[in-house]
């Protein structure tokens, strides 16, 4: 009778500490640095992932443009490096399914928004 319930502890414990190691606070940034980049106040969010205790610190999140997706049919990522995972962030880099965006891309277009997500998280985080 015992071992099951040393077992359920274990399990319930073991489920708590991977919810612990996430990090709501660095979720929310990069749903807010997803929002801008995509100049909308909706977007479906599905399974979000945090990796607060990474190098760099980040988050990875399937997300939809259509409102009403269920969180199965999101097959889109959009992934966010930060400088630490206290605030402020410091945005690092952002993607978008593959295509990444930060301070030393080749691309001028893609330099420029990753520049413009990271000055509205800058102004949002002061």
């Amino acid at each position: 009778m015992r071992k099951p319930i040393i077992l359920f502890v274990f399990a319930t414990l073991a489920a708590s500490a991977n919810a612990m190691a996430q990090s709501p606070d660095l979720e929310e940034t990069c749903k807010s640095v997803a929002k801008s980049f995509f100049m909308t106040d909706k977007l479906a969010i599905g399974t979000v992932q945090s990796y607060p205790e990474l190098k760099p610190p980040g988050v990875r999140m399937s997300y939809s443009s259509r409102q009403g997706t269920a969180p199965a049919d999101m097959t889109d990522i959009f992934e966010c490096e930060f400088d630490k995972a206290d605030k402020p962030h410091n945005l690092a880099q952002f993607c978008v399914s593959s295509t990444c965006y930060g301070p030393n891309v080749d691309d001028g277009d893609r330099k420029r928004r990753f520049e413009e997500m990271r000055v509205l998280l800058n102004r949002a985080e002061k």
